[in-house]
């Protein structure tokens, strides 16, 4: 049975949206964990998903 759980947020309804609280916390912890400069302030939420997913790897959390 194949998941359709998880969506690419370039196909998210709301993925041009701005970036909530939540990503731009989480995106600031992760930048730190990851030893990266902060991404940009004006990320969408798909932008910052996308972010979120790589630092997460950065920064050897997946």
């Amino acid at each position: 049975m194949a998941d359709n759980t998880q969506k690419d947020p370039k196909d998210w309804v709301s993925g041009d949206d701005p970036m909530t609280g939540a990503q731009q916390s989480y995106l600031k912890t992760l930048a730190e964990q990851a030893h990266k400069p902060l991404p940009k302030e004006d990320l969408t939420k798909a932008e910052a998903s996308e972010i979120i997913d790589q630092l997460r790897q950065e920064a050897g959390l997946e």
